[in-house]
């Protein structure tokens, strides 16, 4: 049962970036979360047929806190049809850090669940790069693509926070086509989120691979000449093949910075603000955001600070910047690529979290948790880690089996 759990939540993370693109509707949904109940339905027998439920970190039981602290702002909530649809989707995305953290074991099962997201990410770019060539957007004169079914903003998002973790493949992988697997993401991703037209994709999409020439070129003496000689090339063709119009977009990106509204969110902002002083403490319920701050129901808050201020009120805010804090405490548990792939990650996700509204979504929760695991990794299992993720000075290093053996970790605990 374990092996079938573990295979599903590999499915599921390989669905994640792309699931919003085969959604057979309600009651069903879409093709994550379809995975999600069946993992879950088969979750929980397995973990009654092993007779043990592995040991919760404090990030588990602060998470549990969020959710059930979002659970009682349905007695005050001003508008609880939409509370009850917001907690349903809390669920959903939330159970992943308590699925991941009990079935990823091994260090090689942690590269297992970046392997499957990048490769859902493949999927998502390839879906906006062929959405960008269909006949109908052309016709329409489109300037903006998306894998159909999505937003082009989370679209961005999703593609850059692909990057650290196809660049920490692409150092570690040894075999040819896993490798290929990470350094083919990277380019196609890029030419992806530059489709979308996604100011802030663009903005976090530099950050990633920022990181990424780190984790790819550090000392390795031929990939930095290949990014020398590579990069010019790419730029060429980037510009050759993206429509002038996006980039047009892009370039306001200072404009906007300095003293442009942020495509609106300054006053939708500034709304969330007025709601937030009515019920600082409490909020007014959690996905009230639109009617506590008299938006229309097509807007969100533009923001995951202010998103969870207004609907669970500053008590909200607390348990999930404690949660944060832990994901940054569990990146300093590591180290060499390891480290620089989840920091560069993580901060992608704040940078992306200052424009969008990303509490609900699984890949915040599953970046989240991905951090968690190679945190506690780093402690019970660090000899395994360092030849699954070799350091920066090991490049392509693998520890000798005899060494392994020969001197057992001390900092290893039990499962």
């Amino acid at each position: 049962m374990r092996r079938i759990a573990w295979v599903l939540l590999l499915l599921m993370a390989f669905a994640i970036p792309w699931e919003y693109s085969l959604d057979l509707g309600e009651p069903l949904g879409n093709v994550a979360r379809i995975l999600g109940i069946v993992l879950l339905l088969v979750a929980v027998p397995a973990v009654l047929q092993a007779g043990r439920l592995r040991t919760w970190a404090p990030m588990q039981w602060m998470v549990l806190a969020l959710f059930l602290w979002l659970c009682l702002t349905l007695f005050w909530s001003i508008d609880s049809a939409a509370t009850l649809v917001k907690l349903r989707g809390f669920f959903q995305e939330m159970m992943l850090v308590w699925l991941v953290w009990e079935f990823a074991e091994s260090p090689g099962d942690a590269r297992d669940l970046l392997r499957a997201y990048v490769a859902g990410s493949w999927v998502l770019a390839a879906l906006t790069l062929v959405n960008a060539g269909s006949p109908e957007a052309i016709a329409a004169g489109q300037i903006r693509f998306a894998a159909y079914g999505q937003d082009p903003n989370d679209v961005a998002r999703f593609l850059d926070l692909g990057f650290p973790l196809a660049g920490l493949l692409a150092r570690s992988e040894a075999r040819w086509p896993a490798r290929l697997l990470a350094f083919g993401y990277l380019p196609l991703g890029l030419l992806a989120v530059l489709f979308t037209a996604s100011r802030g994709g663009f903005v976090a999409a530099l950050v990633a691979l920022a990181g990424c020439t780190v984790l790819v070129v550090r000392g390795r003496e031929r990939a930095t000449l290949a990014a020398v000689f590579g990069l010019p090339a790419v730029a060429a063709a980037a510009w050759l093949i993206v429509p002038r119009a996006i980039f047009d977009r892009l370039a306001t990106i200072p404009a906007q910075l300095a003293g442009g509204d942020l495509n609106q969110r300054l006053n939708i902002w500034s709304a969330g603000w007025h709601a937030f002083r009515q019920a600082p403490l409490l909020g007014s319920g959690a996905g009230t955001f639109v009617s506590a701050a008299g938006l229309a129901p097509i807007d969100t808050a533009h923001n995951t600070a202010l998103s969870i201020l207004v609907g669970g009120g500053l008590c909200a805010l607390c348990l999930f910047a404690c949660i944060v804090a832990m994901a940054v405490r569990a990146v300093l548990a590591t180290s060499g690529p390891l480290r620089v792939a989840l920091a560069t990650a993580l901060l992608v996700w704040m940078v992306t979290a200052m424009v969008a509204t990303v509490e609900e979504s699984r890949t915040t929760w599953l970046l989240i948790v991905l951090i968690a695991l190679a945190g506690r990794l780093a402690v019970e299992n660090s000899r395994e880690l360092a030849q699954v993720f070799p350091a920066f000075d090991e490049p392509g290093a693998r520890w000798p089996v005899s060494r392994l053996a020969a001197e057992p970790n001390a900092s290893e605990g039990p499962a």
